[in-house]
């Protein structure tokens, strides 16, 4: 079995993935490059969403691209990880969240691969996210003894600012959990693309208007070099548990 992992803010690299040559894979919407390795015994492309060097803005990423490309290497799942800001004061920073719904905030990003040039297509987002790959993770978070949620809706805004404490209300109040700017319309294009997918979210902060200082991307890279291991134990662990689901429903054709 061959799987992805995405990595978000602060995660922009991973030691089982970092001793090979990187990989490029070419695409219509562009090109990305991957880099190969072996995590519990599974084949294993690693995906920093940001760059290497966290150079690109979350409106400005080619998740078409992306999703693409890690198709076309012959991967079938993916695991991400999501640094995200916290809507309830009972999920504070340093938990982790497992998301089972999202709402889509954002505006100017190409959301979809159907874009019509082989007829119109429609694709059910009545579970987003692959419960088998949910469940990789949440047994994977258990056994690390982290706090953990395993269902809750993220909410993507388009960044690259935060979000206004006006804002951060009104999510809460549609539902959301936690806020992010990374993850749609990926785990939309990673269905569409018959991928099976889900998000590890990292919380790094209480979003604003919760938080009783002003927010700033030092505090959340700052956490996330603190969960380091943490991550790459989770991950492990989490890849260590895949197996291969030809029947999932995230598999099947779109008509």
């Amino acid at each position: 079995m061959r799987l992805a992992i995405i990595g978000g803010t602060g995660v922009y690299q991973l030691e089982a993935a970092h001793q090979r040559e990187p990989l490029r894979a070419e695409t219509r919407y562009g090109s990305i490059e991957v880099w190969p390795g072996e995590m519990s015994g599974h084949e294993v492309f690693f995906l920093p969403r940001h760059g290497t060097g966290h150079t690109v803005p979350p409106h400005r990423i080619n998740y078409r691209a992306n999703i693409a490309g890690l198709k076309q290497l012959g991967c079938t799942a993916v695991i991400a990880t999501n640094a995200v800001g916290s809507l309830r004061e009972s999920l504070p920073p340093a938990s982790m969240l497992i998301p089972d719904q999202f709402i889509d905030f954002t505006r100017v990003r190409p959301l979809t691969f159907f874009d019509g040039d082989e007829g119109v297509k429609h694709v059910d987002m009545t579970e987003p996210y692959c419960p088998t790959v949910r469940q990789w993770l949440a047994a994977a978070v258990a056994d690390e003894g982290e706090t953990y949620e395993r269902e809750g809706t993220y909410l993507c805004a388009e960044g690259p600012r935060f979000e206004t404490p006006a804002e951060i209300r009104t999510f809460a109040q549609w539902g959301a959990d936690v806020v992010g700017m990374t993850g749609l319309p990926e785990v939309v294009l990673a269905r569409e693309a018959g991928l099976c997918y889900a998000s590890l979210c990292l919380v790094t902060n209480f979003a604003a208007g919760i938080s009783p200082t002003p927010l700033s991307h030092r505090e959340v890279t700052e956490l996330m070099g603190e969960w380091d291991a943490v991550i790459e134990k989770v991950l492990a662990s989490a890849v260590s548990r895949a197996a291969e689901a030809p029947d999932c429903p995230c598999r099947q054709p779109i008509t």
